[in-house]
């Protein structure tokens, strides 16, 4: 009740304001305002006002236009980039090995055999054309002895090349993946990948390279470590991985100093001489630095450690610190972005490559009802196959190759708002030397106080990772615009082309009450109007009072008195009544008279 009761003040004291038109408001703001520009308008001469007014215009439209420009430049949320360097005891990074050779030719050779003498046969037939003895090579669907040796059921399936014979002396290839060996090399990474799907996964993780074969010795620091140390995946490019300090059951590893004697040492044993012929041509280890807790992905972001050398890793580490929404479309841990990720099996972080390839499983189960053998697979998916999907492979292709897909997942995908980057300078050496190394000369490393015999050195790898120095570089993004900026910025502005402060906005926003009241006040005023315009026109004479209402309701004799009286001087017509009384005399129930009393006092004054 209080409440209302001080409302109906403020509106009263509103409404006693400067005046009740926009005239006597726009005087009472320029003679009353601490703006410079509106007093001189209304207090100088005829002249100096048409001056004034157009330079009070042209100022406050310059201010207007400025002040726009700072609320858009405020609105597009740059940032700016600042660098620091620091320097502080580092976790040592998690180290990810992997052999090029995902599987060990002597145990998926009866996998692949009839793949191998397929892809041999087209490869010669190939080698043939382009030296001009393709008459002597029969074509592979031909009748003849290789033919029938030859299972063409794969070939069929995915044929790696198409040969027009129609003039059998200059037949024309056509239709090759890219050229020469790269073309085999895809088809039979195709091939391959459609006959190992069907594999359980503990079956081929069997077929790989394992963990007390591949490390020969580990050090870290002063402190001896072994293939025990390290957590065993299963990578669909490389087979059986081997991570270091990856710090999902214990903590990170700590490194006490920079330089190479306090760094992790590996020597790695690849036994290229086991690799599969067609299906990689590199010899060597496949590594890479990565945070904790991350899934290493080694065909964007690896690099390769050649057979028979020592490597020597330096590392620096870069921190990049993004800003999130409004100023970059970036996200803390995922949860923001529309793509499931795939990689949460392997309880790992968020990364935009476990998105990117995320989003291409999607939309290949989506495009072709399958997964790729190269990606997890999600909840109620089976792995592409030859057999069960024929068409697997031109789907694949061709969503691999399509830009709108692509962008799609680009778009889909963001950025992880905190990341640490390691930065390496590689060199690498001969290793053994030719002076240290006599023909088939044994190199021993001790593993657990055993001795192994290590004889062939170009399967042999040495490593040496480590942190070339502790100074570290934080990349660190900070809003270039804030609201502390904006508002001194807009009040610079208004200040040196109006003269004015906050006070004046106060004063602006005054007026712009009072102006928003006298409109109130003149649509009530124009309602109030209209309705007795209305109540008029119900009644055609005077309306009656409310006296007149009274009587009328409780007289029920009372008839209302005609405005149009015949004046006294104007004689009614012939034949017409006169006129009757408005009022009829009062309706008494009784009248009564009452003696009135005699006084004593005039009786004993005449006696005395």
């Amino acid at each position: 009740m209080n409440f209302k009761r001080y409302f109906t003040r403020v509106l009263h004291r509103l409404q006693k304001g400067p005046g009740y038109t926009y005239k006597e408001l726009l005087v009472w703001y320029c003679d009353n305002t601490n703006t410079h520009g509106p007093k001189r308008i209304i207090k100088e001469g005829p002249k100096k006002k048409v001056i004034w007014f157009f330079l009070t215009l042209l100022f406050a439209s310059l201010v207007f236009w400025q002040w726009g420009i700072l609320i858009d430049t405020y609105l597009s949320y740059s940032v700016s980039s600042s660098l620091s360097i620091g320097f502080k005891t580092m976790k040592f990074p998690a180290v990810t090995v992997c052999n090029a050779s995902p599987y060990k030719y002597s145990k998926v050779r009866h996998l692949l055999k009839e793949l191998d003498a397929l892809t041999e046969a087209a490869l010669e037939r190939i080698l043939q054309s382009k030296h001009g003895n393709a008459i002597s090579a029969p074509p592979l669907n031909s009748s003849e002895t290789v033919s029938q040796r030859l299972d063409l059921k794969l070939w069929n399936q995915i044929p790696l090349v198409l040969i027009d014979e129609s003039d059998p002396d200059y037949p024309v290839i056509i239709d090759l993946f890219e050229t020469d060996q790269s073309a085999v090399t895809e088809w039979y990474i195709l091939q391959s990948t459609s006959i190992l799907s069907q594999v359980p996964l503990q079956e081929r993780m069997k077929m790989g390279y394992q963990p007390e074969d591949m490390i020969l010795a580990c050090l870290f620091g002063a402190e001896p470590c072994s293939y025990r140390n390290f957590t065993q995946i299963y990578h669909p490019d490389h087979g059986n991985c081997y991570i270091f300090n990856w710090g999902m059951d214990e903590e990170a590893l700590i490194s006490s100093n920079p330089g190479a004697e306090f760094g992790l040492k590996l020597i790695l044993d690849i036994s290229q001489q086991d690799y599969i012929p067609y299906l990689t041509s590199t010899a060597g280890a496949r590594l890479m630095l990565h945070e904790q807790k991350s899934f290493p992905f080694l065909k964007d972001q690896g690099i390769y450690a050649m057979s028979g050398t020592e490597t020597s890793i330096g590392v620096l580490v870069d921190e990049l610190e993004r800003m999130g929404y409004p100023y970059s479309d970036c996200t803390m841990n995922g949860s923001d972005v529309p793509v499931k990720n795939l990689y949460n099996e392997y309880n790992t972080s968020y990364s935009i490559q476990a998105c990117l390839r995320s989003c291409f499983q999607a939309q290949m189960f989506e495009n072709c009802g399958c997964g790729h053998y190269l990606f997890p697979l999600p909840e109620g998916v089976n792995y592409c196959n030859s057999e069960d999907d024929p068409d697997w492979a031109y789907c694949y292709s061709s969503l691999r190759s399509s830009i709108r897909h692509r962008q799609f997942c680009i778009d889909s995908c963001k950025e992880t708002c905190n990341d640490t980057q390691y930065k390496m300078t590689i060199s690498m050496a001969d290793w053994p030397s030719e002076a240290s190394e006599v023909k088939h000369r044994a190199y021993r490393a001790r593993i657990e106080s055993e001795l192994i015999l290590v004889s062939d050195r170009n399967g042999i790898i040495k490593l040496n990772i480590y942190f070339q120095e502790y100074n570290y570089r934080t990349i660190s993004e900070s809003a270039a615009t804030t609201i502390v900026w904006l508002l001194s910025s807009l009040g610079g502005q208004f200040g040196f082309w109006m003269g004015g402060s906050v006070l004046c906005l106060i004063e602006f926003g005054e007026i712009i009450i009072d102006f928003l009241w006298i409109t109130i006040i003149k649509i009530i005023s124009w309602c109030k109007g209209l309705k007795q315009k209305r109540a008029r026109a119900q009644y055609p004479d005077t309306p009656p009072t409310v006296s007149e209402l009274v009587e009328a309701h409780t007289n029920l004799g009372f008839q209302h008195e005609d405005t149009n009286i015949t004046p006294r001087d104007e004689v009614p017509p012939p034949g017409a009544l006169p006129p009757e009384p408005g009022t009829p005399p009062p309706n008494y129930d009784s009248l009564r008279v009452d003696s009135l009393p005699v006084c004593d006092s005039d009786s004993d004054a005449e006696a005395s």
